[in-house]
């Protein structure tokens, strides 16, 4: 009999855990490929041809720190570990707001300290580790990082791998100004490779290319760097003009599981908070909402993803109207929320100030938010030089469309379609025809190179050997579109 490798009563905590995993299961009888065979000589050649990698994380999956004391502010649930529940944990983990100041100018001292690799949390004093971006992070060897559980075989790069890098960032930020840093983070790679370039192979200047695996939201910044580079979104609202400025300095990007479409479950969770499990604390809608990278997850409103509850035929097209916001009371402007603003702004005494900021936060972040995506929605073809890949889940029921109660805002789950569990198929890969005209073939702004699908969940995709296979084939055999 196979038998799990927890006890029982831990199965259902464990799995509950929002953005884990989750816990190695019986094994299977399916064939699985002898990884190190296919693919150990292409991985220890580290020639010029050969492109450096960029793993980009999703939201939740980098480590966040506090600059001066090194606590972990999310990544890890122990006992010196900041708790949202309470004053301090509430102010470290929020975004400051500040009424008439720009998002980018809200800084707080937390920072990014590494993709996470694993998830830790106590129970009962007992340390649980579940792995996050371990296995994106062993299948790449970032970091000389490597699969020491056997299970898919340890992939060996060899004593030179020097190529493969993890760009973390503070995913609660907008995702422009993580595409600048993006920027600026393949400038200092592109220095450093050029001078090892020159050591190692005797050229000079060389012209790097790198290839970027995008996981989840990190799939959003990276495509608007190709799109647009490290210009910013323009003053008047406006789409910026798409010049493919990032694209020069990227060959393939993967994006696995990201939600280009935008998510029903992110509308949900920016709407009514999140809980990442039943022992671990809750994260309240007006912490997640000073976090425009949220609103930035938000649905497309013309796919139908909100409806209204009376009439479900009515769609309502508004997702990202601070005035719909504030009618239905959601997130920052919910009235029940000012225990929590109080915390988050000890120094404001008046309630009515510390909504004036708490809205004035909002409104600039769902505007923000729908200027980002208008952005990433203009239809352009990439220069043949660079491809988009995309690997997705299409077997999971995953939430496609919400009700609201417009009358108390209260939102009810009235529809899934198939998915990873958090992405629907259809919102990786943008597909126009959701609520919309069907044609049959794909109708999307993005044009992919090539698309997978798998059969697992938004993060266990990643531990699928098929996964495996088809992005080391991709990245260190595929043959490469010659330049023009």
């Amino acid at each position: 009999m196979c038998r799990p490798v927890v006890p029982s009563s831990w199965v259902v905590l464990l799995v509950s855990v929002g953005f884990a995993l989750g816990l190695a299961g019986c094994g299977s009888s399916q064939p699985t490929p002898d990884l190190p065979s296919l693919y150990n000589q292409s991985a220890q050649y580290h020639g010029p041809e050969r492109n450096p990698v960029i793993v980009i994380p999703g939201l939740l999956g980098s480590e966040l720190v506090q600059e001066e004391t090194e606590r972990v502010v999310w990544g890890a649930f122990r006992g010196d570990a900041a708790n949202p529940n309470d004053d301090e944990g509430a102010r470290l983990i929020s975004l400051p707001m500040e009424r008439g100041a720009p998002l980018r100018n809200l800084h707080d001292d937390v920072r990014s300290n590494g993709a996470l690799r694993e998830f830790r949390l106590r129970v009962l004093g007992l340390p649980i580790n579940l792995q996050a971006y371990q296995s994106i992070m062993q299948t790449l060897g970032v970091g000389g990082y490597r699969d020491d559980s056997g299970s898919l075989g340890a992939i060996d790069y060899g004593d030179e791998h020097f190529t493969c890098f993890q760009f973390d960032y503070d995913w609660r930020r907008d995702n422009v100004e993580n595409a600048q840093r993006l920027h600026e983070f393949i400038q200092e790679k592109t220095a450093y490779l050029q001078e090892e370039y020159a050591t190692r192979y005797g050229i000079e200047d060389a012209d790097i290319q790198f290839d970027i695996v995008a996981h989840s939201m990190g799939g959003l910044l990276t495509r608007y760097y190709l799109r647009y580079g490290n210009a910013d979104l323009p003053e008047d609202g406006s789409a910026p003009e798409v010049t493919w400025a990032g694209a020069q300095h990227v060959s393939r990007a993967v994006l696995v599981g990201t939600p280009n479409a935008g998510s029903a479950k992110a509308l949900r969770q920016m709407v009514e908070g999140k809980q990442t499990s039943r022992i671990t604390p809750d994260y309240a809608s007006a912490i997640l909402g000073t976090m425009p990278a949220g609103y930035q997850l938000l649905p497309r409103g013309r796919h139908g993803a909100l409806v209204d509850a009376e009439d479900p035929s009515m769609v309502i097209d508004s997702l990202f109207a601070p005035d719909f916001w504030q009618r239905m009371e959601w997130g920052l402007a919910d009235p029940e929320q000012d225990e929590v603003l109080q915390q988050l702004l000890p120094d404001v005494e008046d309630a009515h100030e510390r909504r004036r900021i708490a809205l004035d936060h909002q409104r600039k972040s769902l505007v923000r938010a729908q200027q980002f995506t208008e952005a990433l929605d203009v239809p352009a073809t990439p220069p043949p030089t660079t491809e988009i890949a995309l690997i997705a889940g299409d077997a999971e029921p995953t939430l496609s469309r919400l009700a609201v109660d417009r009358t108390t805002g209260e939102l009810d789950e009235v529809g899934e379609a198939p998915g990873d569990g958090t992405v629907l198929r259809s919102s990786a890969l943008m597909d126009e025809r959701v609520n919309g005209t069907w044609q049959p073939t794909l109708g999307s702004p993005i044009q992919w190179s090539q698309v997978t699908f798998l059969f697992a969940d938004h993060i266990a995709m990643t531990r699928d050997p098929a996964f495996t296979d088809n992005l080391l084939y991709y990245l260190l055999e595929a043959p490469r579109r010659p330049a023009s």
